[in-house]
């Protein structure tokens, strides 16, 4: 089942076009990859799906993108609830300067959850959906940017789960972090497509393979080619996706 579509969809900086009639269909719960060189447009797509694009001045979409059916470019579009539905992780962590606890609290707090054994249950259940409540179930009061780089990314992976998104978007979730802590992030992805579609940017082609269900390639704001990952890299259907895998360019 598609979760995420878009339908001819281009976006403008001013007058620079980034992205070129792009349709692309998401299926629910896999882990999509967006490849393609810097600057090619892939984290301006992935921003598209929560619609982070329309806090740059100057910004202009057409064309269509649903989730569950319905357009998000559309009139009635409540922006808060759609940033809860879906979430964003970014290149660097960015964990709130407060507590642990109060950094996966602050979303159910602010959609209304106030009860503090109600905050304390989201708080237990999102830490340990990113393996975390066993090292901090006794360091909640933690200054949250005293955690490992690692532990910070799964904080806040945490607090978008805490407010029970769909989506998860990861923009380079990974870059900051060395070859051990990326593994562990990339074991985490993976249990959480169980409950969660994932879409992920990444420069890295072999986390790419080793991580998504499908794929696509994005050279100068037009999506080349999208498939299954394995057809993608083995068995790529145009000349440029086959150039980019294989480190001709980019």
């Amino acid at each position: 089942m598609n979760k995420i579509e878009t339908r001819d969809l281009s976006l403008f900086y001013g007058a620079f076009q980034a992205l070129i009639g792009v349709d692309i269909a998401i299926t629910e719960k896999m882990i999509t990859a967006l490849i393609g060189p810097s600057g090619c447009g892939k984290s301006t797509l992935l921003r598209t799906l929560n619609r982070m694009n329309d806090l740059i001045d100057g910004v202009r979409v057409t064309g269509n993108v649903l989730i569950d059916g319905k357009d998000i470019y559309g009139e009635k579009t409540d922006l808060v609830e759609l940033r809860k539905k879906v979430g964003m992780v970014f290149q660097r962590p960015n964990p709130f300067p407060l507590s642990v606890f109060d950094n996966i609290a602050y979303g159910p707090r602010t959609h209304g959850i106030k009860r503090q054994s109600e905050l304390e249950g989201i708080v237990e259940t999102a830490l340990t959906h990113v393996e975390l409540w066993d090292t901090l179930k006794d360091k909640l009061d933690r200054f949250a940017l005293n955690l490992s780089l690692e532990q910070q990314q799964r904080l806040c992976i945490a607090r978008l789960v805490a407010v029970t998104p769909d989506i998860v978007l990861m923009d380079e979730p990974c870059s900051a972090l060395d070859p051990f802590a990326t593994g562990k992030i990339e074991e985490l992805m993976f249990e959480l497509k169980k409950a969660y579609t994932i879409v992920i940017v990444t420069h890295n082609m072999q986390q790419a393979a080793r991580v998504s269900d499908r794929a696509g390639f994005i050279l100068l704001g037009r999506l080349v080619e999208y498939g299954e990952t394995r057809q993608v890299f083995t068995n790529p259907r145009e000349k440029q996706t086959e150039e980019y895998i294989t480190g001709r360019f980019g």
